[in-house]
């Protein structure tokens, strides 16, 4: 059917602000405070392909395994 709608749609979407679930004096905010991995995706660069589908951002993946070391998460599914 094409033409305006007439419901209001905001149910389906909800509000998350993460600063408002993570606590002032959580481990992950001290971990983002000191480790600083501004560099790594242009040292890791060459390693990338540039053709194909992109992969998972290196930055990302090292804050992933940071994280999982530290909440004693052995499992990437359970990671993710």
């Amino acid at each position: 059917m094409m033409g305006e709608r007439t419901v209001a749609q905001e149910a389906l979407f909800y509000s998350f602000n993460l600063e408002r679930h993570v606590p002032a004096d959580h481990l992950l905010r001290s971990i983002d405070r000191f480790v600083d991995l501004s560099g790594i995706r242009e040292h890791l660069r060459p390693f990338y392909s540039s053709t194909g589908r992109p992969s998972i951002d290196p930055e990302l993946m090292i804050r992933m395994l940071i994280i999982g070391y530290c909440m004693g998460i052995r499992s990437e599914r359970r990671l993710m």
